[in-house]
């Protein structure tokens, strides 16, 4: 399937809107049912090896609940992490921070235009983290966040759709699980937009002085990761 990148109706609903509401609890529990949090929990463990990060930036971050359950699945390991959730909107709730705060994560939400955001950032983050996000980008917006995000820090770590036929039919069928309109909708949409192969790898600006990893995780999710050499430090 050709890659095909579309407005979704999540991006232009207002955050307290009756239907993004709606949106954002279909959205966790579709991502608690394909297990998303626990293969981005994984993830992080596996680049990060022992080392415990000080900061922690999730781009396209909505109201913060994936992060906050990838948080939970750390914080045995973890502790005095400071999370960064970034989006357009501040709809991060009180029982998310409340949350973050009883795993002793320091929590930062800032809302802002992503590509903005990362121009602007004074200093460098250890990871920056991004989950069903990059998928909303054209090649050529997406080259330009890789490169951005190249500049900011040590390890990047994405989860996308995975562009196949069987995901987007499946995706047709989310009604059967009580899912509302607008995701109904848009779980086609981000297959369509979504990612095979070595895709996000062709747009990352250099493989000097990075390991590179992209696979497929399952009928629905695609990886990426970016960790920087040991001994290579930020420019």
């Amino acid at each position: 399937m050709r890659r095909i990148v579309e407005p979704e109706l999540a991006d232009h609903i207002p955050g307290d809107d009756a239907r993004a509401l709606r949106f954002r609890r279909d959205l966790s529990r579709l991502n608690a049912l394909t297990m998303t949090d626990r293969l981005m929990a994984h993830m992080l463990m596996k680049h990060c090896g022992g080392m415990i990060p000080r900061e922690l930036i999730d781009l396209g971050a909505g109201d913060g609940t994936f992060m906050l359950r990838v948080a939970q699945r750390l914080a045995p390991r973890w502790r005095n992490v400071t999370v960064k959730l970034v989006d357009q909107q501040d709809i991060v709730g009180a029982h998310v921070r409340d949350g973050f705060a009883a795993l002793h994560w320091n929590i930062e939400t800032i809302s802002a235009d992503v590509f903005e955001f990362l121009e602007k950032m004074q200093s460098s983050a250890d990871i920056i983290t991004a989950n069903g996000f990059l998928h909303h980008f054209t090649a050529e917006r997406l080259s330009r966040l890789l490169a951005l995000t190249a500049e900011k820090a040590k390890l990047i770590i994405a989860n996308e759709p995975r562009r196949t036929r069987i995901a987007r039919e499946l995706c047709r069928f989310v009604w059967l699980l009580g899912c509302g309109d607008v995701i109904r909708r848009d779980s086609v949409t981000s297959v369509r937009a979504g990612f095979v192969g070595t895709e996000i790898s062709a747009s990352w600006p250099t493989r000097d002085g990075w390991v590179i990893e992209e696979r497929e995780a399952g009928t629905f999710w695609h990886t990426f990761s970016a960790r920087r050499e040991s001994g290579r430090s930020l420019a």
